[in-house]
């Protein structure tokens, strides 16, 4: 029998997650501002999911523009290190 998840909110695998995206921008010498307008969303959302105090979640949608801006396979993006 499976466990059922309760009560578990995912907030370190969010931030984790922004921080990737965050290495992997800088790491295509990438400002912020010229990332979120390759995947249409604003600056200021794209600072929020990096922001290591901040819980931003984040669409699966999302998460395959982001990697095919940043010309990534998308499960690096979801490797947890924590």
């Amino acid at each position: 029998m499976r466990n059922v998840v309760r009560n578990h909110d995912y907030s370190d695998e969010y931030i984790e997650i922004g921080y990737n995206i965050a290495y992997y921008r800088k790491h295509a010498n990438l400002t912020q501002e010229q990332l979120a307008e390759m995947v249409g969303i604003s600056r200021s959302h794209l600072s929020a999911i990096e922001a290591p105090n901040i819980v931003r979640k984040i669409s699966i949608d999302l998460l395959f523009k982001i990697s095919t801006a940043l010309e990534i396979e998308v499960y690096k993006l979801l490797v947890f290190h924590s």
